[in-house]
């Protein structure tokens, strides 16, 4: 389980590509290093990953074909950065929104304003995931948990304060990237519990 809120970036400094299947070395700050533990789950840009190895201040994982084709990992290079958060313990404060690090989908970044002050961000999502995307609802994009704005067809926007830019990858982000997208948990079980009350009653 996670919170959105992200704790680091971490760079990518080795990559080994095997048959379907995907190993990567990420450099950690340092203060993400302590009571690491192999099988530890860690948050990679939103996608929740299995600790394989580590060493001082670095932590190999494994990515396998299914999160290589669904998530944007499979499309990282060496020196990359990726925005790292730590799984929850009990008793943690969530300032985001509950997070479980299963990636839905990818959505486009299809424009960017940026003021002193702001970032506004348009995104553009696969149009059969939109149902799940309300104004003021929440969003994971990238593994940060953020409050959606305006809504228009399958595009959406969301506004990044200095604090998020400073601490995430999201800062370095420009118009045609790609993002990793988790829909809210409680909105997604609500849209389809509804969906499937109507069509049942459409039925009798």
């Amino acid at each position: 389980m996670y919170t959105g809120i992200v704790q680091g970036v971490g760079q990518i400094i080795d990559i080994l590509d095997q048959d379907k299947l995907r190993t990567y070395k990420v450099k950690f700050p340092h203060k993400l290093t302590s009571n690491l533990e192999i099988g530890a789950s860690i948050a990679n840009d939103g996608c929740c990953l299995t600790v394989t190895g580590f060493e001082d201040d670095w932590v190999t994982f494994d990515l396998m074909e299914e999160t290589l084709a669904l998530t944007t990992l499979g499309d990282k290079k060496i020196n990359d950065y990726v925005n790292i958060e730590r799984s929850a313990k009990y008793g943690d404060e969530i300032g985001g929104h509950v997070m479980s690090g299963h990636v839905s989908c990818t959505a486009t970044i299809v424009d960017i304003q940026k003021t002193a002050t702001n970032c506004e961000m348009t995104l553009e999502l696969p149009e059969q995931f939109m149902k799940y995307v309300l104004y003021k609802g929440f969003i994971g994009i990238d593994g940060a948990s953020l409050t959606i704005g305006d809504i228009k067809q399958n595009r959406f926007e969301i506004h990044l304060i200095p604090e998020t830019l400073a601490i995430t990858t999201l800062n370095t982000k420009k118009v045609g990237d790609k993002v990793n997208i988790e829909i809210d948990s409680q909105t997604r079980a609500i849209v389809d519990t509804v969906e499937r009350v109507l069509a049942s009653k459409k039925l009798n």
